[in-house]
């Protein structure tokens, strides 16, 4: 079905993909060979307890064993592996608590990206797309609870320290939704969201988290599918302004850039999804997450036509994690959920 030499391949893989169920279909074997496809972002649907989610791991790393496989586990609302796995609160919890005990909020969200992290890596996925380094000011629930609260300096904070802890168990990290989600009412994936306001209020409000984990390395930027017209007509992910000049330039961001999902309606008016993905590698994404198998059919013919080549990804690759069964014994993991019960009962 999709016939190519892998000898002669040239190596123009930029597509993240998803999977239809809980096991490999035939379709998705050969689409995982594709050198057009670099990773899989599993969603809650490919997930019904640890041990089938570890077997579809074997699975795929068994086909190609390089793939950067990546899921969504923010927490609250947004956590796509739940059975089996500890129930990670919103960030917007980690702000309640910031506002009564600063200290101990750091330690905990600390230790809650260390722990998050460590579980995922005991399955053999190398990162979760997180933190989300948007504010909420209110104006649209697609943030909302999400955040780390509505002050820049607060998601510094508490999102450094999640960062902090995500990299110490050897998991990368992405930023989102640069540059910033919180100042639009609308969601993205129903529409394409409009901010009016100069940079200058952009850079000063939304962009401060964006550049404080930037100086603190975060491996990659994940941009959001909105207009600032007052910056460039085109949304933001497909916007050579906001991601080279800006991103690039002026902030200095070395890492890598990797699209919101390419099917949701805020990039839906760039065109087709060959369009899309055309003009979302040309403003400076460097991999695309793309969940459609239609979507994935049509591009893929066509980047083997095109001039595009894969970008390093080793700071994508998970350089960690330890057996689950060491993990539940260690005194951290246990203080860190004893401590979750008690924010829990504290801030529900």
């Amino acid at each position: 079905m999709y016939r190519h030499d892998h000898n002669n391949a040239k190596n123009n893989g930029v597509l993240i993909i998803d999977l239809e169920g809980q096991t490999l279909q035939p379709e998705e074997r050969e689409l995982l060979l594709h050198p057009g496809v670099v990773g899989v972002l599993f969603f809650a649907r490919n997930f019904h307890d640890r041990k089938q989610l570890c077997d579809l791991v074997r699975d795929i790393r068994s086909i190609r064993q390089n793939l950067i496989l990546m899921v969504d586990q923010e927490g609250g609302r947004v956590q796509r592996f739940r059975n089996d796995f500890t129930r990670l609160p919103p960030a917007e919890r980690y702000a309640s608590y910031f506002k009564c005990d600063p200290q101990k909020a750091l330690e905990l969200v600390e230790d809650c990206g260390w722990l998050m992290a460590e579980e995922i890596l005991s399955c053999g996925l190398d990162m979760s797309l997180a933190p989300v380094l948007d504010l909420n000011l209110g104006l649209t629930d697609i943030v909302g609870d999400r955040a780390f609260g509505c002050e820049p300096e607060t998601v510094i904070k508490l999102a450094g320290a999640w960062f902090s802890g995500v990299r110490e168990s050897g998991m990368p990290c992405i930023g989102k939704h640069f540059p910033g989600h919180g100042s639009v009412n609308e969601d993205s994936h129903l529409t394409l969201p409009r901010d009016s306001r100069a940079l200058d209020a952009i850079q000063q409000q939304d962009m401060a988290p964006f550049k404080a984990l930037i100086e603190q390395g975060i491996e990659a930027i994940m941009p959001a599918h909105i207009v600032f017209p007052e910056v460039d007509d085109q949304p933001c992910g497909f916007s050579s302004i906001w991601l080279k000049d800006i991103l690039r330039e002026q902030i200095g961001f070395n890492g890598l850039v990797i699209s919101d999902c390419l099917t949701m309606e805020g990039a839906a008016s760039a065109g087709s999804y060959t369009v899309r993905v055309e003009k979302a590698l040309n403003a400076g994404c460097d991999l695309l997450l793309l969940s459609s198998r239609e979507g994935v059919r049509e591009v893929l013919p066509w980047l083997e036509r095109s001039s595009f080549s894969t970008p390093d990804l080793s700071s994508l690759q998970a350089r960690g994690g330890r057996a689950l069964e060491e993990l539940v014994t260690m005194d951290r993991y246990l203080s860190c959920k004893d401590r979750l019960d008690y924010l829990s009962e504290r801030f529900n």
